[in-house]
């Protein structure tokens, strides 16, 4: 049974802990799929997964030779190391990884919130958001930002290359999702329709464009495990770049 890994946060400001939904996307997109075997009764606290209380800590576990049957991550309570009760939308059927070290947990400073980052396919970093409530959490849902500002989902048209994202903690019920995204197009049009939000930012040798999405949300928290957003502006897409380093 592994033990507590030390707590390692980019997060502990008084006022906003800002932490990275994933470390560079480039980097994690061109690895291999990351298997951990799992021995018998294993837990595997994921990265940065111990609370800053140290009263819980998410861990990863799966059967298999590649750990990747009956795959989830748990809610552990501490420092017993005992298994509370799964999490939601995370599970064999929505990722590619199963060493803990794949995941990366992002805690609010008062235990009551986390970030749970993971790699849902080769070119997107899923961010899933918690509510944890003593010995219970929970999914926190809300609207999805590429459709907040287009007002549709992303299609196969699109052709997404990367997604980033990231959650700033605030004191209370306020937090910061900013997202990065990248997709190769044959022409301006989803440029066009991201408006200030997007650009063209090159023009590659077989004629198609990269076109860059970047937004910046205030959201607040709801009763029910939901959030809203209530303000939307642009940001730089290059500061993106430094996210796993923060």
């Amino acid at each position: 049974m592994r033990p507590p890994r030390p707590i390692e946060m980019r997060m502990p400001l008084l006022r906003c802990c800002a932490v990275a939904a994933c470390l560079a996307l480039a980097a994690f997109s061109a690895r291999a799929t990351s298997n951990h075997h799992y021995a018998k009764g294993e837990y595997g606290i994921i990265r940065d997964g111990l609370a800053p209380n140290k009263q819980v800590s998410l861990a990863s576990r799966g059967e298999g030779e590649l750990g990747d049957e009956d795959f989830h991550v748990w809610l552990m309570a501490e420092p017993a190391h005992r298994k509370i009760v799964k999490l939601d939308d995370i599970s064999s059927d929505n990722n590619l990884d199963t060493d803990p070290d794949a995941y990366h947990a992002f805690w609010s400073k008062d235990s009551r919130h986390v970030g749970v980052a993971f790699r849902s396919s080769r070119h997107e970093v899923t961010l899933n958001l918690y509510n944890v409530e003593g010995r219970s959490i929970s999914l926190v849902t809300g609207p999805d930002l590429f459709k907040e500002v287009t007002h549709r989902d992303v299609t196969d048209d699109d052709n997404l290359r990367q997604r980033i994202s990231i959650v700033e903690w605030h004191a209370g019920n306020g937090f910061q999702l900013k997202e990065f995204r990248s997709f190769v197009v044959s022409d301006d049009s989803l440029a066009k329709l991201l408006g200030s939000y997007g650009r063209v930012a090159e023009k590659m040798d077989d004629g198609k464009l990269l076109v860059q999405f970047f937004v910046e949300a205030e959201c607040q928290l709801l009763p029910g495990n939901r959030f809203r957003i209530v303000g939307l502006r642009t940001g730089k897409p290059e500061d993106s770049e430094t996210w796993g380093q923060q």
